[in-house]
């Protein structure tokens, strides 16, 4: 199981739905699961939103991910509600059957659901392992994989951490039992936490800090996914050097790239291009800085010594093409 998180903005419910579809590519079975009920999976798929089941969203092949080898895959889909949910797991303890819908009626569904919000994470994550666990007739899983989009970083580790959240309410009965059930499979080697993260301070800080609390609560970390990577045009050695006293060559430079018109005069073509001199050599200053920046951030999460994938901005922006991109990018690095 694989669960994916990170600062809010910083892409994470598109790289669960990459990262499901490269986990699939190679013939493999695997569920897409949001716990947050914003429908992000179905936009992301352009389909209708997503009802209490499991749907299959997408299939694939290497082909269709830029890479080589044959067969294919499919991509599952399960927006959980917590309401439903919480009927499921009364009809499967308790086997309340109607009474548990005239309990929705009553408002009692959604008054559990608030007073004990460990109650509304174990129904969340329970479900997330129970389709991990899931097997078929053939005694074969029924996935070969489970993504958990999760909550984001700062929310993490309570979601995650049940048993902990739920002890206070219940020592003993199903609750309590499948919270223990929840958190062996959250704590196994078969589970993996990411943190999806971008080259900026504030969701490098967090998710240094989410991996941290996450160590301390004993729950397994996977690796970080660097989203929105821009390829550095200029350094600050390039900015520098046509800055300054090299005005002059930058300007020829310019009028040789045709940017002065059709005249040959050097009086003619500085005319033309020293209006654009300013503003591009800031440019470059401000791209200079960037470039820093982000070396600065990404040698502050090679500190963390974990795996760490890296996955291009796409400036066309995000549709279905762009997302088996950014799935092919997660297989070839390895993150499959």
């Amino acid at each position: 199981m694989h669960v994916v998180s990170g600062k809010g903005g910083t892409g994470k419910t598109t790289l669960a739905a990459a990262l499901a579809l490269a986990l699939a590519a190679e013939g493999g079975r695997t569920l897409l699961i949001e716990v947050e009920g914003r429908q992000g999976i179905a936009e992301l798929f352009q389909i209708a939103a997503l009802p209490y089941e499991e749907r299959r969203v997408a299939t694939v092949t290497p082909a269709q991910l830029g890479l080589p080898g044959r067969g294919h895959g499919e991509v599952h889909a399960l927006a959980i509600d917590t309401e439903q949910a919480l009927l499921e797991y009364l009809e499967m303890f308790y086997k309340l059957g109607r009474a548990g819908k005239a309990l929705q009626k009553v408002g009692f569904v959604d008054f559990a659901t608030t007073v004990a919000p460990g109650v509304r994470d174990v129904l969340l994550t329970g479900k997330a392992c129970e389709a991990a666990r899931r097997k078929g007739p053939d005694g074969r899983r029924r996935y070969d994989a489970v993504v958990m989009d999760a909550p984001p970083t700062g929310r993490l580790t309570r979601f995650l951490n049940v048993n902990s959240e739920v002890a206070g309410l219940a020592r003993i009965g199903p609750i309590h039992s499948q919270a223990q059930a929840v958190m062996r499979v959250l704590r196994s080697p078969e589970t993996a936490v990411h943190f999806t993260t971008l080259l900026e301070e504030m969701p490098v800080q967090e998710t240094v800090d989410g991996i941290a609390e996450l160590r301390d609560s004993g729950l397994p970390v996977g690796g970080v996914l660097v989203n929105l990577v821009r390829p550095p045009i200029l350094d600050a050695a390039a900015v520098a050097a046509v800055d300054g006293d090299h005005r002059e060559e930058v300007a020829l430079a310019l009028g040789e790239a045709g940017l002065g018109g059709r005249s040959r005069k050097p009086e003619t073509v500085r005319a033309h291009v020293e209006p654009l001199l300013d503003p591009l050599l800031e440019q470059a200053r401000e791209h200079a800085e960037r470039v820093e920046l982000e070396r600065a951030q990404r040698a502050e999460l090679q500190q963390l010594k974990l795996p760490t994938y890296e996955l291009p901005l796409i400036g066309e922006g995000m549709d279905l093409a762009g997302l088996y991109r950014l799935a092919g990018e997660l297989k070839r690095q390895g993150a499959a």
